[in-house]
């Protein structure tokens, strides 16, 4: 096996959290009586953290910087008591992640995701899979900055190239090709094979277990 380790997204590549996600901003919308999103407009939403969410789902009329901390504080008090409701391993991922244990694979999360919630959704859904589970404690920080994915790479002394990263988003195949590390998307989150690959993806998978087959070549 030519790589060392595996750097994982999140939200919709290793957990479908969709359904927690939408249904905390939207009553935190109703508050206000905006409109609300279906989940699956949240899926297009997602991706690059939960206050630039709440910059998406304000009404533009009434976008101001304050009302954007505001609905984002709103939020984050709605979801950190619910963000484990509905959010669940997508299908094969608890399969796929105790066979990469039997390897010399190193694992680890990162996400744009806050860092508490990152890890308590981890911790709570994904135990004693991974070495560092990192999300997101700066807005600076936040991908497609690769600075914490070569963090990753610096703990586990290894090249960025001997490592893989896997996101079902642009966003995390621009991280990928910025830190120098091969790209995995995957079709089971919340975009589409064409936004993947055109970003850069130098793999894409249809399915948990096919990372296996990415890891064999």
């Amino acid at each position: 096996m030519k790589f060392k380790a595996v750097i994982f997204d999140l939200d919709g590549t290793l957990v479908d959290s969709v359904a927690d996600i939408a249904d905390a901003m939207n009553q935190v919308l109703e508050r206000y009586d905006y409109p609300t999103f279906t989940y699956e407009e949240y899926k297009i939403f997602i991706g690059h953290g939960l206050k630039n969410l709440a910059e998406k789902v304000i009404p533009a009329p009434d976008k101001t910087e304050q009302l954007v901390d505001e609905v984002f504080k709103g939020m984050l008090e709605v979801y950190k008591a619910n963000c484990v409701v509905k959010t669940k391993p997508y299908p094969d991922i608890l399969s796929l992640l105790n066979q990469l244990a039997e390897t010399d694979l190193n694992l680890s999360i990162f996400s744009n995701k806050a860092d508490a919630l990152t890890k308590e959704i981890a911790m709570t859904l994904l135990p004693d899979c991974f070495d560092f589970v990192l999300g997101l404690t700066d807005e600076t920080l936040k991908k497609p900055n690769p600075f914490k994915a070569l963090e990753i790479a610096k703990a586990y002394n290894c090249e960025t190239t001997d490592i893989l990263f896997v996101g079902d988003t642009n966003v995390d195949m621009q991280t990928a090709n910025n830190a120098n590390m091969h790209g995995v998307g995957v079709t089971w989150g919340f975009r589409t094979k064409t936004e993947l690959e055109a970003n850069g993806a130098r793999y894409v998978i249809d399915s948990p277990l096919e990372l296996l087959d990415v890891l064999s070549v």
